[in-house]
């Protein structure tokens, strides 16, 4: 079957564009090819700095021929929609018409026959449309060949159009169309430098092979391999190693079609600088790995750069270039870092009175002083120091007036943990500084210092109430304050340190601090715990447990302690993988849903104890007595946070409630034994909910 080939060539196309926009290329064309009839075997995209390319392995030389029925009007209708419907379907005369019957009348039905069109055609005519309707983040329009503006909008001027199609066994033909003046053609071209020339290509396998011969990979995981590799050997060889940063990888490897790794060297004094500053000043300025002493630990004066050229004197110009322009940023950055080592960081708080955090929850200022009070009401109920916690919560928000952040914002808080150490603070102090504001994603580290994890529930928990406070919730995919990642983070912090504490308590004194109140102040606290609450099914769900578990243990109402209701949904999930807790499970919906309905019908519920004098089966005083026993055994281990004994006594109730339902007949013709056995099964659901409520399980 024949294949497609699509080459879009360019001027050069920002790395942060190309890998979305292979895929975007091959979603758009498979989808249409798919539309119009077209299955294919496999498709795969490709991008480099210059080119998008595609090719689609397997599609149909032709559309198969389509046969549809249309329904026209009944028999007997008016003329005018007789005349539509012949002329809509394309029938000379109703003659050529089938008639339908039906219980309404009878119809007229036209066989419609739409014979498939060769894919080729299909193809000229989809790619157009789909290079003209290209989603780019941002794009540009530049005069035509003419002279004239042209009307096609893309990321950088678009050169050349490669499109072939045809089996692997015959020349292929080139799908003809063209945009924006552009004429398709089997042409495309080689590396900038190396390999300018033109270069007539027929299918992929050709294509990818006479590119890589003009010094351009095509793959963008081979440039990567090839970049890591390189860098790893290099780097090796001279007895250091690589400080692997994989988003700095997937770059570089979109700034060239021909990686070719050199290493650089910088002036050794520059290494006082702290080693995420000189990383960001290489990193973030030339796009270049920074290097580190494999023995020691340590950063080295090297750097690893990717060429785009395989230069005639080995690269010696390149590396002076890049040494050139790394120098003074490095100088930069030094200059900045002992600038801020002689202002304290209690001194430049004064600024943050004049800096707005949000205009309806204050200065900066102000919330500085929401998270000292509230973390120092933390630190005793995580085994923190409540002097330290409300020192590294007064200063940990300073280094954002610093010059070396200023420039690099990435490294808040990490430069606040150096300027609090250069000036004397405590360890904890210091930490406290840098790690407030972890975690900042699911793989990013937990703090477990008690200071660090006071102030960075203070941080959290102020921000999630006082955004809660002014009504600025996330809706839908918006999340403009990053609310839900807080929410996340404070999850994180109470369940892997195993802290107890109160949601709602925490929030109450959170919301205490605010000079903005809320409308809804009485009911903030418990709203921003349903909110916890679908994070953490979040947490869960990404953990590979069963979420729906979290809505049975939150449903019991009075659920604030995060760490307690991990500890009952993991208890609960692991007795509903066993046999009892399934088949309890579904005893448990079977009670509850002959409860609805009967409940429904008589309009009443069916509480309060049952009469035992009305029990006549052995069945219905075994299930009683085993509810009795149940409740007081499963309410002693909740109380005392035993949750896998409490599930041990749920599972006690299996063999009578599964007697019951075989034995007994709910719905008895005596009126008063019905009823009484419509209490028992409440007492069911009502026994269950000590550790859960089973109707928010799913089967």
């Amino acid at each position: 079957m024949p294949d497609l080939l699509l080459e879009l060539f360019s001027e050069e196309i920002p790395a942060r564009m190309q890998a979305k926009a292979a895929d975007d290329l091959r979603r758009m064309v498979t989808d249409k090819l798919v539309a119009e009839g077209l299955v294919y075997e496999g498709a795969k995209a490709f991008a480099t700095p210059r080119r998008l390319a595609l090719t689609v392995h397997g599609i149909p030389t032709r559309q198969p021929d389509l046969k549809t029925e249309r329904r026209g009007p009944k028999i007997g209708a008016a003329d005018a929609a007789v005349q539509g419907f012949l002329k809509a379907t394309g029938l000379q005369s109703l003659d050529e018409a089938k008639i339908q019957r039906d219980p309404k009348g009878d119809f007229y039905i036209a066989l419609i026959e739409k014979p498939g069109r060769d894919a080729i055609d299909v193809l000229a005519e989809i790619l157009p449309v789909i290079i003209r309707t290209f989603p780019w983040p941002k794009s540009m329009r530049w005069g035509s060949r003419s002279g004239k503006p042209g009307s096609l909008s893309w990321v950088r001027p678009l050169h050349a159009i490669t499109a072939t199609f045809g089996p692997e066994t015959e020349e292929p033909d080139v799908v003809k169309f063209s945009v924006d003046g552009i004429e398709t053609g089997q042409t495309t071209y080689g590396h900038r430098f190396m390999a300018p020339a033109a270069i007539s290509v027929r299918r992929f396998e050709d294509y990818e092979a006479k590119l890589k011969a003009a010094k351009v990979i095509l793959d963008p995981q081979a440039r990567k391999d090839i970049i890591f590799a390189d860098a790893k050997e290099l780097t090796f060889a001279q007895g250091f190693e690589l400080v692997e940063d994989q988003v700095l990888l997937d770059e570089v490897s979109g700034l060239v079609e021909w990686p070719v790794v050199m290493m650089g060297s910088f002036e050794p004094e520059y290494l006082a600088i702290p080693e995420e500053v000189i990383r960001a000043t290489i990193r973030n300025n030339q796009k270049c790995f920074v290097v580190r002493d494999s023995k020691t630990g340590k950063l080295t004066n090297k750097f690893v750069l990717t060429a785009n050229i395989e230069a005639a004197d080995g690269g010696k110009v390149i590396v002076s270039g890049n040494e050139r322009v790394i120098r003074p940023r490095l100088s930069d950055a030094k200059f900045f870092y002992e600038t801020d080592l002689k202002t304290k960081l209690e001194d430049r708080l004064p600024k943050f009175e004049q800096i707005v955090f949000h205009e309806k929850l204050g200065t900066q200022a102000a919330r500085i002083k929401r998270i000292e009070r509230l973390a120092a009401e933390i630190a005793p109920l995580v085994g923190a120091d409540v002097a330290k916690a409300k020192r590294a919560a007064h200063l940990a928000k300073a280094d954002l007036l610093t010059e070396v952040v200023g420039e690099f914002p990435e490294v808040q808080g990490l430069m606040g943990k150096y300027y609090a150490l250069a000036q004397g603070e405590n360890a904890s102090v210091a930490a406290a500084c840098e790690e407030h504001y972890k975690p900042q994603g699911p793989t990013d580290r937990v703090p477990t210092d008690p200071v660090s994890v006071a102030v960075a529930l203070a941080d959290k928990l102020d921000t999630l109430v006082g955004f809660w406070a002014i009504d600025e919730k996330p809706t839908g995919s918006k999340d403009p304050y990053a609310l839900r990642r807080a929410a996340l983070g404070v999850i994180r912090l109470i369940a892997e340190n195993n802290l107890r504490l109160s949601l709602v308590k925490v929030a109450a004194s959170a919301l205490a601090g605010l000079s903005v109140k809320s409308a809804d102040a009485e009911k903030l606290p418990s709203d921003l715990l349903a909110f916890f609450a679908d994070r953490l099914k979040v947490q869960l769900r990404e953990q590979g447990a069963r979420h729906d578990l979290v809505d049975a243990v939150f449903a019991l109402g009075g659920q604030d302690d995060l760490l307690m209701i991990v500890r009952r949904v993991e208890a609960l999930g692991k007795f509903l993988e066993s046999d009892d807790g399934k088949n309890l499970l579904a005893g448990t919906k079977r009670a509850s849903n002959i409860l609805s309905i009967e409940e429904k019908k008589d309009k009443r519920a069916f509480d309060g104890a049952p009469d035992a004098t009305l029990y006549s089966l052995n069945e219905e005083k075994a299930l009683a007595k085993a509810i009795g026993e149940v409740k007081t055994e499963a309410s002693a281990a909740v109380a005392r946070e035993d949750f896998a004994a409490a599930m041990s006594a749920m599972a006690k109730l299996r063999p009578p409630v599964d007697a019951f339902f075989d034995k007994v007949r709910v719905n008895d013709d005596d009126a008063k034994v019905r009823e009484n056995r419509l209490k028992l099964l409440n007492e069911i659901r009502s026994a269950t909910r000590a550790v859960a409520d089973f109707s928010k399980i799913q089967d």
